[in-house]
């Protein structure tokens, strides 16, 4: 760690020190407190021009005191010597050593060697191995700054320039090496490491020979949740463990980590330390015994002493301790030899397992401009409070310039300095600071100062063969790569480079988290004034900046810059003239200049340019062009004709003629047309100079506007077909664009506006995709669909197939492309036409198919085709096929007629043919559109085909494409010269293109477009047809040759290959099974042929079809269908798909086999038979929402499944299937539904089973309402939903869970309300805002109730803006009002405070007059008459809601949901006030004259801070409601009073004066103060409900710490034998602290009340109190510890079962049930069992419990009381079938005529309640035949 290195740590030149000599020759040491040995810090040997230096001290008072004066220094670096313990808290962590900061602002380094011997251990294997291992954990994976551990001192290293460095060891072995076996004792706390992990817990290193340690999971679980590192502890990783049990003479130790117990392990007298095995991080009890003035003498643990250095006592108290006062204190070292131990006294240190106070990071290197010094110490430095209260110290080498500068005199107390913080010593808790002027100014002071592009001066520190080091500041050091040694590369760097030298570099790159640091010294770099490229961000578009070559390939040149920013230079922008080798032109680390052409900064991608400018123009020209670029802005789908100005080989550069040609534009080549072909035909043909109209702007990025002609493009933007931006996109949209990419894995395709998707392989194309690059070529026209949208990433996913993107009329889709193919030549010919000069190009367009030449041959070539010549054809390739020469044989130089089939101009080739029925006079003929023809293909173009009609020999052109995407088609699909198809005619006339324009006929449409239906099998092989002689019935053996999961291939001879059907398998199919596999490949089977499948359609062909013989046998090996006759399924073949489809009715039930889950569709595709599918909706999966959020996961592929038909989908070619049966979405069901719309403030609307819609209001979403209901729910969901109607056609649902499980008793804490019958008055409700009117404020209650608030019932303020309302009570917002009124039509409702106990609506701090406040003089009698009113009608309120209420000087809340109160105990429910009631006054009538009651709590005892909800010695009621009816308004005293009321008030204070007299005289008057209370306890010590009362009196005025210290008051009090008494206030203590206090207070209160109360009862009051304050996680832990120590209570296992539950963890309750079992005596498990039955019957799953009592009552069939514990509960929950079944099973039992009577009349009585007369009768019919029975054996 460099950066310390000047500032302090690793100390100083060691000289020896020589007695007698002055301190001052000390100043200069480097290191912190500069101090003599720490050896001489005894004082036996000290000299005695010690002790005089000693008195010297200016704030050593006590130097008279000639007994030897205590040597308290602060440790030095010479100090400390090998072998000597330290604690240290760790400061920085890298991957090969941990820095470690040490007491007194020194500091050491760990190598990663030194951790524990288990991590070098794998370390080592590692390195042999030479691959990483999983198991081995980086240190930085381990530790964190801030992490105390226990160090000893391996060696004190001294460097060249007398820099000393502490190197140190954490390995337990080496730490604790004064322990042995014998000396462990429970309570120790030792350092320890994982060494391995074991099933049940962890092997612990702890460094103690023969001693094995082992540390339970369970003691680790709370350590590891706090650390947040993973779920289990990491070997090699360091852990304070405390002892809790030493087993055999210490050689097995139990330990725990549990950071409580940690946190409170106190080093004691009882576990026998010894000065030799003493460790640092110890807590001790220490005893002050001398304050002197640099520290502290302690003694402790009885008979050891210690010091205490003026940098560790505790800052809250400074100096100020007495003689004999005892403190905890903590270990820091221990010195091997002298055994001097020092400690502190910080508080930081006084909790092992915590860490120190840290420095925020912004805080480093910053300047104080005023510091003050504290204290200063002559040899060490001075302490100084800095700006913001904390102390920081500075050592005397950094008070001053230097020695001479130094004057002591400016460090008095108080005087203050300018400094900067250099380092922060994490021991000491305090800065370090230095004073120097050079320090407060440097302008780099650590890593994180210096940034990228920053220019630094450097000294040269080394040469190395990596590069060059150089040193900035003396703590920071960075590197020049020899790369960057000069502009160029240097062979000698020595030879220009000195160490020592000055250097000026610039930085490149800075990561002070691993402090490094690379700089360049390339001058071009180090001078540059262009902008720093750094980030990936920063690169936009256009920047010029400067970067280096790292790398010069074929391709292009990777350039750098800073930060490791790079980017690529493709090689046609290396230069402005083509460059064949870039590597022999640019060299590595060669300095260029570059123009960011385009960025990508999330893929980091970045394309650059050397062509810093398009073109050399001239200066004047250069200025204009970019200003009208700028001015000019052209917005996307704009049309403009354009000129072309030059033509490069990807494209043309063009100016817009609209700006009189001064803004250049490009038109890349694939953008001149939809077709390829014609996009390099009009590249090749347009010349400079030519004009282009029409064309679109595509874009307006980069350096300059791109432009398209492609006609399919441009009609989408016009048409609006286009989306705009990610968000328009939608799945399904049809969307025209142009391939931006072609990669192995897909297609990119880029639209209009810059959107861009990917088209992945498998939604290419209808065909198999073998190479992307033989289907699409970069920038062809698409059409693509949406397929889905990943709105994270913003990503966009295609489909290309020509089955998803073709409208479905092909005919219409190929003839439009054949259309706009011919219009397209027809502007090219026009274009050659108006060349003026006659050249080639005007030849080439008078050449149309169809005309006649007079050629002369020329050259027979070997494969027949001949070359021919004529004057109408100078300088063009003229052929005619072997096939167009006819029967002809001609020879060279004859003179013969030739018919023009095809001209193509880019080759400028003519294809002609010689064939006599093509020359042949046509005649005249006319044709009629859409007519068919026979037509024989004469030659095969890219886009088209040219045929000749049957009949007339006329020309025709076909379509080759059926589509933009229909591009590829295999051999056997292209058209072939001579074949015959059917053509469809389109335009009848021969225009300028000499052919007719035709499609091909429905006969041959499967040539092009193959759409595999679903109704398909894919079989994986593509078989070639084999002839066989197969027929129905045969039966054939074949090998099974591969295993698919809906059939297998069978080989059955050489040649043909048959396959069999997964429901052609077995007989009787397991559901869930996967038939295929059970057959293996090469097993040997036989089967019978039941049908054919067509070879290349996979279609099923009936036998009779002509090619049955050429199909793929399909074979059985059902055992039924070999031994029987073959079935009628052949007779199918022949009918309709639909034919068979209607042999399945509605409802039936059918086996059928996963094919695949389509998650594009979201259905499942399964196989019926061979020829039938069927698909399964995602919503008729199942059930279970888990299974429909990932149905691909449940349902494997081959799999057998039950079904229900549900009909047939629309094309009518698959069955519609049910996996859940028919759904009835009737009033009550449950089914499932998946989110398709949230509405904000409304609802939801949901997709049902069936393609039936559903709606849920805000008021169904939940049982409690919350702030922002809908925020859960996402389009997509799949939830469960109760129907709670289906009227019309409109479905109204719920997710509430008291209705989908009505009998798990989830509380409601929000009833549903329906009509207004269900709203009474004073009822407090919850509800949304709906909107604010002038009216009021219309709230809604539930999805039909619309209540209106008045303004008046809305604040208690006065409002004059509206909006105001409506900024705080916006649309949506949750509030909870008060019942006023209920009529048939409205409810009136109040939100005032007063009313719902809530805080108001509107804030207090809007500072708003109050209704009652504002008052008007001529208002005043009417306002008076309203206000007696108001103060009837509060009072008629107040009175029905509480008898009790008090004087209202404070605003009353009642107990809801808000109470701060304490509980003791949980409420069941939301009591209301009048139960409160009721429970006061039977209360207030078991009490006795003059003594308080005794309180019982054994369950549910509430207590709250406001008075009145506590029943207390009372007032009689009259006296109590006169009083509270006079203060009742306390606003009633602002109005102003007339004298007659003044008089009157006089008369009434006189009253109250007298009443209170009375009152004080009164033995039973309410307590008012604590006076009184002290009054009422003392009469009634006992009584905990006073002492209750007590403590929340102090609540209320949130004096917690006066409540505490009563309840502590009420447990001396109260008699000892008054354990429920006790244990009450214990109880309410513990609710206290769980409320107000922390866990650890919490912690304390609870280890007493154990001590002090029977245990079982505390633990169960303290899991309640955890469980009600929804403190799941502590109440778990406390219930396992439990577990533990209770383990045959029986009690204990059914409240944790009970928890349980309520959490909805039954699989948990199953397991514990198992423990229980094992745990508790055999004897018990009866009743255990069916207690845990009966839990799961009210929380948990009725199945289950159900299958318990059965289980049990199978192995205990007599015992009754668990039959009538089982029937009870059935009546309760079951069904009447189960109940009768229960009943019936327990008559038929053999036991005691007694028991038998008891069931008899119980079933009797079942009966007459739910039953009919003839089961009465049945009963006493069953009783009557048993009577029979029994006498009948008593007789013989």
């Amino acid at each position: 760690m460099p950066s310390m290195e000047e500032n302090f740590p690793r100390g100083g030149i060691q000289k020896k020190p020589t007695e007698g000599k002055t301190p001052n020759a000390k100043l200069e040491r480097d290191n912190l407190f500069d101090v003599q040995h720490e050896e001489q810090s005894k004082k036996r040997k000290r000299s005695q021009s010690d002790q005089g230096k000693q008195k010297k001290f200016k704030a050593d008072k006590t130097a008279a005191a000639k007994d030897s004066v205590v040597n308290i220094e602060p440790l030095t670096i010479e100090a400390v010597c090998e072998g000597m313990l330290l604690l240290g808290c760790v400061k920085e962590v890298s991957d090969y050593e941990l820095v470690v900061s040490l007491p007194n602002g020194l500091s050491g380094f760990v190598p990663v060697t030194q951790i524990s011997d288990a991590y070098s251990k794998m370390l080592s294997k590692q390195v042999a191995q030479g691959e990483l291992l999983e198991d081995l954990n980086s240190l930085p994976d381990m530790y964190s700054p801030g992490t105390l551990v226990r160090c000893i001192v391996t060696s004190v290293e001294k460097s060249a320039d007398g820099r000393r460095s502490i190197k140190l060891s954490i390995d337990p072995r080496k730490v604790n090496k004064g322990l042995n076996a014998s000396a462990l004792a429970s309570g120790m706390l030792l350092s320890g490491f994982v060494s391995s992990v074991e099933d049940h817990g962890y092997l612990i290193d702890i460094g103690v020979s023969g001693t094995h340690a082992f540390l339970p999971r369970q003691k680790a679980q709370n350590y590891i949740k706090a650390v947040k590192r993973g779920s289990d502890l990491k070997i090699g990783q360091n852990l304070n463990c405390v002892i809790v049990e030493v087993k055999n003479e210490g050689r097995v130790v139990r330990l725990s980590i549990d950071r409580s117990e940690v946190a409170a392990s106190l080093a004691t007298e009882r576990q026998n330390w010894a000065l030799s095995s003493l460790l640092p991080g110890l807590v001790v009890k220490a005893r002050v015994q001398k304050v002197a003035p640099l520290g502290i003498k302690v003694s402790f643990l009885s008979s050891f002493t210690g010091i205490v250095d003026f940098m560790h006592v505790d800052p809250e108290k400074s100096m100020n301790y007495s003689p004999d006062q005892v403190m905890k204190a903590c270990i820091l070292s221990v010195h091997p030899t002298s055994k001097v131990v020092r400690l502190t006294l910080r508080q930081s240190f006084l909790h092992p397992g915590g860490s120190p106070n840290q420095l925020s990071s912004d805080r480093m290197g910053a300047v104080v401009e005023e510091s003050t010094v504290k204290a200063f110490y002559k040899q060490f430095g001075a302490i100084f409070e800095l700006d913001d209260g904390t102390l920081a110290f500075a050592r005397l080498k950094h008070l001053s310039k230097n020695r001479k500068s130094f004057k002591p005199g400016a460090f008095k107390a108080g005087c203050k300095h300018k400094c900067r913080i250099i380092d922060y010593s994490l021991m000491d808790e305090m800065c370090i600071i230095s004073l120097k002027y050079q320090v407060i100014e440097a302008r780099f002071l650590q890593y994180q100062d210096i940034h990228t592009g920053d220019v630094v001066q450097g000294k040269v520190l080394a040469l190395k063969p990596i590069g060059m080091q150089v040193k900035v500041t003396d703590g920071i050091r960075g590197l020049v790569p020899s790369m960057h040694l000069a502009d160029v590369i240097l062979k000698q760097p020595e030879k220009k480079y000195n160490i020592g030298d000055e250097v000026q570099c610039r930085v490149l790159e800075c990561n002070p988290g691993g402090k490094k640091l690379i700089l360049t010294l390339k001058k071009s770099l180090v001078q540059s004034k262009l902008p720093v490229l750094s980030n990936y961000e920063d690169a936009k578009p256009g920047l010029i900046t400067h970067g280096f070559v790292v790398c010069a390939k074929e391709f292009g040149c990777i350039v750098k810059f800073y930060n490791d920013v790079k980017g690529l230079v493709p090689k046609h922008e290396l230069s402005s003239e083509p460059i064949s080798c870039p590597d022999k032109v640019f060299h590595d680390g060669q300095v260029v200049k570059v123009m960011v052409l385009k960025c990508e900064p999330q893929q980091e991608r970045l394309l650059l340019s050397f062509r810093l400018s398009s073109k050399p123009a001239p200066e004047d020209k250069k200025e204009c062009t970019p200003k009208k670029r700028q001015e000019v802005k052209y917005q996307i789908g704009e049309m403009v004709d354009v000129k072309v100005l030059k033509k490069k080989h990807n494209g043309l550069e063009v100016s817009i003629l609209e700006d009189e040609g001064t803004v250049i534009a490009w038109i890349p080549t694939m953008h001149l047309s939809d077709f390829v072909v014609n996009c390099k035909l009009l590249w090749h043909c347009l010349q400079e100079g030519d004009v282009l109209p029409r064309v679109m702007c595509l874009s307006d990025k980069g350096e300059h506007i791109t432009l398209s002609r492609k006609s399919a493009v441009i009609s989408a933007v016009q048409e609006e077909q286009v989306v705009r931006s990610f968000s328009e996109i939608q799945p399904g949209m049809l969307l025209t664009g142009y391939v931006r990419n072609v990669m192995p894995f897909g297609v990119f395709v880029e639209f209009p506006f810059g959107v861009t998707g990917l088209a992945p392989k498998v939604s290419m194309s209808d065909k198999f995709v073998t190479d992307t690059k033989d289907h699409f070529v970069v920038g062809q026209t698409v059409i693509a669909k949406v397929m889905s949208i990943d709105e994270e990433k913003q990503r966009v996913l295609l489909n290309l197939k020509v089955s998803e993107c073709s409208s479905g009329d092909s005919a219409a889709e190929s003839f439009a492309l054949l259309n706009q193919y011919f219009k397209e030549m027809k502007e090219i010919r026009n274009l050659l036409r108006r060349r003026g000069e006659p050249s080639v190009a005007r030849g080439l367009c008078e050449l149309v198919p169809g005309k006649e030449l007079q050629l002369v041959v020329q050259d027979v070539k070997e494969d027949g085709s001949a070359l021919f010549s004529g004057s109408c054809v100078t300088g063009l390739t003229v052929t005619a096929t072997r096939y167009h020469l006819g029967d002809k044989n001609i020879v060279p130089g004859e003179k013969t007629k030739a018919l023009v089939l095809h001209v193509d101009a880019l080759t400028s080739r003519v294809y002609v043919s010689l064939q006599e029925e093509l020359l042949k006079q046509r005649p005249k003929q006319r044709f009629t559109e859409n007519s068919q023809h026979s037509a024989i293909v004469q030659h095969v173009a890219e886009e088209f085909a040219i045929v000749s009609l049957l009949e007339t020999g006329h020309l025709a052109a076909i379509p080759i494409a059926s589509h933009f995407n229909d591009t590829f088609r295999f051999d056997s699909e292209k058209l072939k010269v001579g074949q015959t198809i059917s053509a469809t005619l389109k335009v009848v006339k021969v225009n300028d293109h000499g052919v007719l324009l035709a499609v091909q006929g429905p006969a041959k449409k499967n040539v092009f477009l193959r759409v595999r239906k679903e109704s398909e099998t894919a079989l994986e092989e593509m078989l070639a047809p084999v002839e066989h002689s197969l027929s129905l019935g045969d039966i054939v053996t074949g090998t099974v040759k591969s295993i698919k999961p809906t059939h297998v291939t069978v080989a059955i001879d050489d040649k043909l290959t048959g396959s069999i059907h997964a429901s052609r398998i077995l007989d009787e199919v397991p559901i869930g099974s996967f038939p295929t596999y059970t057959l293996k490949a090469g097993q040997k089977v036989t089967a019978r042929v039941i049908g054919g499948r067509d070879v290349n359609t996979h279609r099923y062909l009936p036998i009779t079809h002509p090619h049955f013989t050429q199909s793929i046998p399909e074979l059985s090996i059902q055992p039924s269908e070999i031994e029987g006759e073959v079935t009628e399924m052949l007779n199918l073949k022949e009918d309709s798909a639909l034919k068979k489809l209607e042999l399945y009715s509605v409802g039936q039930t059918v086996t059928c086999f996963v094919k695949k889950y389509n998650i594009l569709k979201n259905w499942l595709e399964v196989e019926v038979t061979p020829d039938i599918r069927g698909r399964v909706p995602q919503l008729l999966l199942s059930l279970n929402t888990k299974v429909l959020k990932h149905p691909e996961k449940s349902f494997k592929n081959g799999q057998a499944i039950s079904a229900t038909v549900t009909g047939t989908d629309v094309t009518e070619t698959n069955l519609c299937l049910s996996l859940t049966g028919i759904q009835s979405l009737e009033q009550g069901t449950i089914t499932v539904g998946m989110v398709t719309n949230v509405t904000p403030h409304v609802g939801l609307t949901m997709a049902l089973p069936g393609g039936k819609t559903g709606r849920v209001s805000i008021f169904h979403l939940n049982d409690t309402y919350t702030e922002n209901p809908l925020g859960d729910f996402k389009v997509g969901r799949i939830v469960r939903c109760y129907i709670l109607s289906n009227k019309n056609g409109k479905i109204q649902l719920s997710l509430r869970q008291s209705r989908l499980n009505p009998k798990s008793n989830s509380k409601v804490k929000d009833v549903e309300i329906t009509c207004i019958k269900d709203v009474k008055k004073g009822q407090l409700v919850r509800g949304y805002v709906k909107s604010i009117t002038p009216s009021g404020v219309f709230f809604g209650l539930s999805t039909s109730l619309l209540s209106r608030i008045l303004f008046q019932n809305v604040s208690p303020y006065f409002v004059q803006k509206h909006s105001l309302y409506e900024k705080y009570l916006p649309e949506g917002k949750l509030l909870t009002a008060k019942v006023l009124g209920v009529t048939e039509k409205h409810i009136e409702l109040s939100l005032l405070p007063e009313d719902t106990g809530m805080p108001s609506v509107l804030p207090e701090s809007l500072d708003l007059p109050r209704y009652d406040a504002e008052e008007e003089k001529g208002e005043a009698d009417d306002r008076e008459k309203r206000e007696e009113l108001k103060m009837k009608t509060k009072r008629r309120r107040g009175d029905s809601e509480s008898e009790q209420e008090k004087p209202k000087k404070k605003k009353i809340c009642p107990a809801d949901e808000n109470d701060s109160g304490i509980e003791v105990y949980y409420r069941e429910e939301e009591e209301e006030d009048d139960q409160e009631e009721e429970a006061a006054k039977k209360k207030s009538k078991i009490k006795k004259h003059g003594e308080a009651p005794r309180l019982q709590v054994s369950m549910g005892f509430t207590w709250d801070e406001d008075m009145n909800a506590m029943e207390m010695p009372a007032l009689n009621q009259k006296e109590e409601s006169s009083e509270s009816e006079e203060e009742e308004d306390p606003q009633s005293k602002l109005k102003k009073q007339t004298k007659k009321e003044k008089e009157l008030e006089k008369q009434k204070k006189e009253k109250e004066l007298c009443k209170l007299e009375a009152a004080l005289m009164d033995p039973s008057r309410q307590p008012q103060s604590a006076d009184d209370f002290d009054r009422l306890v003392l009469s009634s010590p006992n009584s905990s409900i006073l002492w209750l009362q007590y403590m929340a009196f102090h609540l209320q005025a949130t004096e917690i710490e006066k409540a505490r210290a009563v309840a502590e008051r009420a447990l001396k009090t109260i008699c000892f034998r008054e354990e429920q008494e006790k244990l009450n206030v214990w109880v309410a203590l513990l609710n206290l602290e769980n409320m107000y206090g922390t866990e650890e207070s919490l912690m304390k209160v609870f280890e007493r009340a154990v001590q002090y109360n029977e245990p079982l009862k505390v633990f169960q009051h303290l899991c309640d109190i955890y469980a009600n304050s929804e403190k799941y996680k502590q109440a778990e832990e406390l219930y396992h510890t439990m577990l533990k120590r209770f383990r045959q209570e029986k009690s204990v296992w059914l409240k944790y079962a009970s928890f349980l539950l309520k959490q909805g963890q039954t699989e948990a309750t199953h397991r514990l049930l198992e423990r229980a079992l094992k745990a508790l005596p055999t004897k018990e498990h009866v009743d255990v069992i069916s207690r845990f039955a009966q839990l799961e019957f009210r929380f948990g799953d009725p199945e289950h419990a159900k299958a318990l009592f059965e289980s049990t009552l199978s192995t205990y069939p007599k015992r009754t009381d668990i039959w009538s514990i089982y029937m009870d509960i059935m009546i309760k929950h079951g069904s009447q079938k189960e109940v009768r079944d229960i009943f019936e099973r327990v008559i038929h039992l053999s036991l005691a005529p007694k028991k038998m009577k008891f069931f008899f009349k119980r079933y009797l009585d079942y009966e007459k309640k739910f039953g009919t007369a003839e089961s009465v009768l049945a009963v006493k019919r069953a009783a009557l035949e048993y009577v029979e029975t029994k006498s009948s054996i008593a007789d013989t």
